[in-house]
């Protein structure tokens, strides 16, 4: 059982801190993540969207914590009590987002590893066991180090934990795992090579023959039936290739612009995916920098998904001399995670990308 129990302690812990830094890394998007949870069509805790951000830097904080006092083996019983809660509701969470279809992906690891509902749910069970072993063994997690040595391991990592969130916030994700990193073509990131496989569909077709109504299975041919056809479910037993980018859209009265914008030699992009939620000071600095941009040769423009009424309020309260055009919120959140920010493109290609805190170091 010593064995078993030091064996669930490292596994356990180093998950815990490898998932939690990964988020950590990105709160802003474990917070988009958490507010899909808390929308009416899934859990109805609406009340919390407002402190989703709060939430997810409390629960990332707190799950590489706990990884670090495990494996140091510091206050044990704590330590195997909250995480034993913990994983019994994650391991709840996404049963129910599997089992009804509710989220798509449970952001377990952000963006680096992306987790089907029913995968994400068999991990949490896994863990489930690991931690269960720790229960039932926890008089023999011993500490690595005596108890001063251990609080300050402890202090440390929470401190560099809380320093590492308001840098990330204030600033852009240190390692960006989306599909809109610096460096990728935007048109590229669209295409679907030749021999991508292609989805797989499995279709039951209902015929009323001779009085009974009867079900034939094919994927995808009428069958030969000599009856009364009534109806046919269509049912995706095996994925296609999906682009990484898959929803890119930039449209302005109905038509989109995307594919005739991203040849532009000299594009920015000035991102507000929503205008209530915006920093409004930082429009100021906006003006100047796509003024500056405008005077070397690149063309400017606003991509959001607010209102054309609330975009032409904001174009004349700060005197922005370009125009913009409406694009999906959740793509720009994915985009990047700041609001406003720029971008900087080369025929498709992103060249710079800033969270309004960095405004000072574009280049031009």
């Amino acid at each position: 059982m010593k064995y078993l129990v030091w064996i669930s302690r490292i596994i356990v812990g180093v998950l815990f801190i490898i998932s939690g830094l990964i988020k950590l890394n990105d709160p802003m998007g474990f917070s988009f993540k958490l507010e899909e949870y808390f929308s009416p069509s899934v859990l109805d805790l609406t009340f919390l969207t407002p402190l989703a951000l709060g939430i997810s830097i409390f629960v990332v904080i707190v799950e590489v914590i706990l990884g670090v006092l495990l494996l140091v083996g510091f206050k044990p019983k704590f330590t195997v009590w909250s995480l034993l809660l913990m994983i019994v509701f994650f391991t709840f969470l996404t049963f129910y987002s599997a089992y009804f279809n509710k989220v798509t992906d449970c952001g377990c690891f952000g963006d680096a590893i992306k987790l089907t509902p029913w995968e994400s749910y068999t991990k949490d069970v896994i863990l489930l066991v690991f931690i269960l072993i720790l229960f039932f063994g926890r008089k023999y997690i011993t500490p690595l180090f005596n108890p001063k040595t251990n609080w300050i391991v402890g202090g440390v990592a929470l401190l560099a934990c809380m320093l590492f969130a308001n840098h990330v916030l204030a600033h852009l994700p240190s390692v960006d795992f989306r599909p809109y990193k610096i460096g990728t073509n935007i048109q590229e990131g669209m295409s679907v090579p030749e021999n991508a496989p292609q989805p797989i569909y499995e279709y039951a077709w209902r015929f009323n023959v001779n009085g009974e109504e009867q079900i034939y299975i094919t994927q995808g041919n009428y069958p030969t039936v000599d009856g009364e056809f009534i109806d046919v479910e269509t049912t995706e037993i095996q994925e296609g290739y999906e682009p990484p980018i898959h929803d890119f859209t930039v449209e302005q009265e109905g038509q989109d612009y995307a594919s005739e914008l991203l040849e532009e030699d000299k594009l920015v992009m000035v991102i507000a995916y929503d205008m209530a939620k915006s920093n409004y000071e930082a429009f100021e600095e906006v003006a100047k920098v796509t003024a500056e941009a405008k005077q070397k040769g690149y063309k400017v423009i606003g991509m959001s998904a607010s209102s054309s009424d609330m975009a032409s309020n904001l174009i004349n309260t700060y005197g922005l001399d370009f125009e913009f055009y409406f694009t999906d919120e959740t793509t720009l959140k994915t985009i990047v995670r700041s609001n406003p920010a720029i971008l900087v493109l080369n025929k498709g290609t992103i060249q710079q990308k800033v969270h309004y805190n960095d405004f000072d170091e574009l280049k031009f």
